[in-house]
């Protein structure tokens, strides 16, 4: 009886998360997958229908959501070569350093801790199309290169220049950190030997250290990407999805369909596309992650 108690106490204190877990993300993603398949109403009066894949062929019909896609894999790009580079140039540095290393590794962490909200709120102020905004100021003022100040968030590529140096600025902590971590696990005789043999710094960091990182590597980018693929709220706070879209994004134009719209069987089957493509560009970095560990 007293062997079957203490078999028990684990599962006891499982089980409140077990039901939140279900509650609040697998009953979601189940009826998500539901409303689908249907031209899904909120109100009860009215009947849902089903309609089989309508809303996925309608999306690749969209040029809108192409429109988003395409945004969503270029924000992917250059925002996770930026933190990879950036991230792993400063672990690198930080590394090296004899003193210092806790004020920098805070105040390069620091942005990830920040509110999304207050950061891009932020950035909004700093690409302010006025001279006013901090951009434009330092232009203006300060640097003497132009005239009059730049309406940054009112065109794409400017926009876009806007939302991929906050992306870069923000995750760039997070990802010095993962590299630092990683680093550590480096045996320095590996570090001294390619030392005694000649090799300068750059050849240590590119034909030692890299190789060796490579691991860590491919785990930064497949974290990064997923976050790349997940990103909203700057978006929705800076740009709103404009000009006229053309800094849509898989998220916000999802919850638009969403909550302004009220098509909720196209804001799912969109949110499953959005899976399937996220799952699917992990699980290539997986395998080409697995041949070069081999």
């Amino acid at each position: 009886m007293k062997n079957k108690k203490h078999l028990s106490a684990p599962y006891l204190f499982l089980f409140p998360g077990f039901v939140f877990l279900t509650l609040w993300l697998i009953y979601p993603m189940f009826k998500a997958l539901q409303i689908s398949f249907y031209d899904w109403n909120f109100l009860a009066t009215i009947k849902n229908t089903f309609i089989g894949f309508d809303n996925y062929i309608r999306a690749f019909k969209d040029t809108i959501f192409l429109l988003s896609l395409k945004n969503t894999i270029v924000y992917a790009i250059v925002t996770v070569s930026g933190q990879l580079i950036l991230g792993l140039s400063v672990a690198l540095a930080i590394d090296r350093i004899t003193c210092g290393k806790i004020f920098f590794r805070t105040a390069y962490y620091l942005p990830v801790v920040t509110s999304w909200v207050v950061c891009s709120l932020l950035f909004k102020f700093l690409f302010n199309a006025s001279p006013a905004g901090l951009v434009n100021y330092a232009l203006i003022d300060i640097l003497h290169i132009i005239e009059n100040g730049i309406p940054w968030l009112n065109e794409a590529g400017t926009a876009f220049l806007a939302l991929f140096t906050l992306g870069i600025w923000k995750g760039v902590g997070w990802t010095m950190v993962i590299f630092l971590a990683a680093l550590q696990s480096i045996s320095k005789e590996v570090l001294e030997a390619a030392q005694i043999d000649g090799a300068n710094e750059w050849q240590i960091i590119w034909y030692v250290i890299i190789p060796m990182l490579l691991p860590t590597i491919f785990l930064v980018i497949v974290m990064l990407t997923i976050g790349a693929f997940q990103t909203y709220i700057p978006i929705n706070l800076i740009t709103n999805g404009g000009p006229v879209h053309r800094t849509e994004v898989l998220l916000s134009y999802m919850y638009d369909q969403a909550f302004k719209n009220w098509d909720f069987g196209y804001a799912s089957a969109l949110s499953y596309i959005l899976i399937i493509i996220v799952f699917s560009i992990s699980q290539i970095q997986i395998k080409l992650s697995n041949q070069i560990e081999k």
